[in-house]
């Protein structure tokens, strides 16, 4: 398994790396976006994946990041100055609203998490002096270094990629330690979890807290791709998208991020040609997708590694006899 997971990744390196020199204008962006919902999702992966905690409010911590660039870069601050001020913003309010998932779960998270996003998306929407109201901001500028411009929509997708490699890299490091560890086990069984050591008041505010910091680098990336955002784009809609991501993905799998962004970001798209009809085709696809492949598309992952490994083993081969049961003598 490890082996093939291996080369998935250097597989998808080189995609990632030389597929977008061939793209065209609009299919560049859809890449450039498909990242951006990445990061958004390995975030909320992290929370609700292998934590346990429900959260819609994803696309309120996004509009953190979104905000802080599109507000600062103008003032003269640096764009990687403005994405540090947006993460640190949504990494206290995870702190924030994590404090209510010590005392309650599952459904009543979820509307605790439901509020929190609306109020977001009011404020944005009535602080006009700050966030420009329903209007919006416009001519987000894209990061530069120096002489060094990311002003094209290429030279954007390589900036988005490099965040991007650091979010993975960052978040595998994350799983596969002892905070992993922990928030897998507070997601199987909180008291048993508490029994072992686990302290279920630092962690669970801590899935909140990085989720939510993951969320705004996304909201950072995704405004100059636009070069405008306004209010809109941070509502509970967008939060229900990114929990299909998660949950279409595979919930708990470090792959499913990976998987539901695409699919997500990509198959409506490629409906869209259905004129009126791709909204019912791509929830029909959902649906079928849930009721076939309930723990996600990680399933045909899994279901071509094993493919794959079984062809390696060879056929004329007897199984090795299995090895007698230890008999203890009498003294």
């Amino acid at each position: 398994m490890r082996g093939w997971r291996t080369l998935g990744i250097l597989v998808g390196a080189v995609v990632l790396l030389l597929f977008p020199l061939v793209l065209e204008q609009y299919k560049l962006y859809l890449a450039s976006l498909t990242l951006v919902y990445l990061i958004l999702a390995i975030g909320l992966n992290l929370t609700l994946g292998y934590a346990g905690q429900i959260s819609l409010a994803h696309a309120g911590f996004m509009s953190f990041g979104a905000y802080a660039v599109a507000i600062l870069v103008p003032l003269g601050v640096p764009f990687e100055g403005g994405l540090v001020v947006g993460v640190v913003i949504a990494f206290l309010w995870g702190l924030v609203l994590g404090f209510p998932a010590l005392k309650v779960k599952h459904h009543y998270l979820a509307m605790v998490t439901l509020g929190f996003n609306i109020i977001v998306f009011l404020v944005l929407r009535n602080w006009e002096s700050l966030t420009g109201g329903s209007f919006g901001i416009s001519g987000i500028a894209r990061p530069r270094w120096g002489p060094v411009r990311f002003q094209s929509d290429r030279a954007y997708y390589y900036y988005i990629l490099g965040w991007t490699v650091l979010v993975v890299a960052s978040a595998h490091w994350i799983l596969h330690s002892r905070w992993g560890r922990a928030f897998r086990s507070i997601r199987e069984n909180e008291m048993r979890a508490e029994v072992v050591g686990v302290s279920l008041r630092n962690y669970k505010l801590m899935a909140f807290a990085i989720g939510s910091a993951y969320a705004g680098v996304g909201g950072a990336l995704f405004a100059p791709l636009l070069t405008y955002i306004d209010p809109g784009a941070f509502t509970l809609d967008r939060s229900i998208q990114f929990l299909m991501m998660v949950v279409m993905g595979g919930l708990g799998r470090f792959e499913g991020p990976f998987l539901g962004a695409v699919v997500v970001t990509l198959l409506p798209e490629l409906l869209r040609a259905s004129e009126g009809f791709y909204l019912i085709i791509f929830s029909l696809a959902v649906i079928l997708m849930m009721l076939f492949m309930p723990k996600g598309l990680v399933e045909i992952w899994d279901w071509m590694v094993r493919k794959l490994t079984a062809q390696r083993l060879d056929p004329a081969r007897p199984p090795a006899p299995p090895e007698p049961a230890a008999v203890l003598e009498p003294k």
